[in-house]
């Protein structure tokens, strides 16, 4: 399978070390700086590897089947309908988009093309959260009270001043928008996939050369009557301390834990006597930062996707379901009033704006 990477910035060893990991034929790389595409093929030793610093031109000469996106957030809908459009199957870095309109113009580039094209949220593919997920799916926790997403991370001046692009609402959002939004993604799924209503706070305390937030919290409330408590920030005085998860039910309370939801920390369900040790010691991963293992997992889920024409484990529409909850938290702390879903036309521009 023809493969593609556009953005070779610091998410992009985990793309392409992923596609390597997956044989898949790489016949290109591109970035507005064609150094650092250098420097990320030389890494895999894929000297040779043709490099672009125009997408659209790579496109109509490399052909590619699959392209995954890893720019700047504010491109990421304009750069994933171009390849739709040229009939790649695509994988989208987190966010889809920052705009629920744009968010709905790649879904319908999408089905208009027929193409596969997946969100990249890949903590979902973490062993503690499909345990989760499966206890979930059958039952066995019972009516959810309620769920917390605590992420603890840090991000310093260096991060944002290199390159400067982050922290703007152009091309970027907060802790929320950018960091937090895997745990919100998980946040919403296990607790049945329908907000109703948030309310929350966002502030900047530690970064004033960035616009956006670096805490965000709030309070939401779910169709199925239970609730959900975010807490994110990149103040941890440290570094990265943790991204944590947990869940409340009538029979069951499991919370996961680790520095991006890799650790099942606590395991109490009605029924199952599994020992938590040897529990733990099954589903328990050790990554070396906060973006886990969960890309190779997705690459061969999309993979697998394409070849089997069927949609894959973390669509589209997914990725906007995060991205609405952030741009909710976003409105509810511009405005100070409560957010209702569904919440429509709503952008990061438009904060600078209430």
């Amino acid at each position: 399978m023809r493969y593609a990477l556009i953005g070779c910035g610091r998410i992009s060893p985990n793309h392409l070390g992923s596609a390597v990991d997956h044989h898949l034929e790489i016949v290109a790389v591109c970035d507005k700086k064609a150094e650092k595409a250098e420097a990320l093929l030389k890494r895999y030793s894929l000297e040779g590897i043709p490099v672009y610093t125009e997408y659209q031109k790579m496109l109509r000469e490399q052909k590619p089947e699959l392209v995954a996106i890893a720019t700047e957030s504010g491109y990421h809908a304009e750069i994933a309908i171009d390849c739709i459009r040229h009939g790649c199957n695509v994988i989208i870095e987190k966010p889809l988009a920052l705009s629920m309109a744009d968010a709905r113009r790649v879904i319908a580039a999408r089905d208009e093309m027929g193409v596969i094209a997946c969100i990249n949220q890949q903590n979902r593919f973490n062993k503690p959260i499909q345990l989760l997920r499966k206890q979930l799916d059958q039952g066995n926790l019972g009516k959810l009270f309620h769920a917390t997403l605590q992420m603890h991370w840090n991000r310093e001046a260096d991060y944002y001043q290199s390159p400067s692009w982050r922290g703007t609402y152009a091309l970027d959002g907060g802790a929320l928008m950018n960091q937090c939004i895997h745990g919100i993604d998980l946040l919403r799924w296990m607790m049945g996939g329908e907000p109703t209503e948030v309310m929350a706070i966002t502030d900047n305390l530690n970064h004033p050369y960035i616009e956006a937030e670096d805490i965000g919290l709030a309070l939401f409330k779910f169709k199925n009557g239970g609730y959900g408590v975010l807490e994110g920030t990149v103040n941890t005085y440290g570094g990265n301390l943790d991204e944590t998860l947990s869940v409340y039910g009538e029979s069951g309370t499991i919370q996961i834990g680790g520095i991006a939801t890799n650790k099942l920390t606590c395991y109490q369900v009605k029924g199952d006597s599994r020992d938590f040790d040897s529990l733990s010691k099954e589903v328990n991963t050790e990554p070396k930062n906060v973006y886990g293992f969960g890309h190779s997992f997705l690459y061969a889920d999309v993979i697998d996707a394409i070849e089997n024409h069927r949609t894959p484990y973390v669509p589209l529409e997914e990725g906007m379901k995060a991205l609405e909850m952030v741009l909710a938290v976003y409105k509810s702390a511009a405005t100070g009033k409560p957010v209702t879903f569904p919440l429509g036309d709503y952008s990061t521009l438009d904060v600078l704006n209430q």
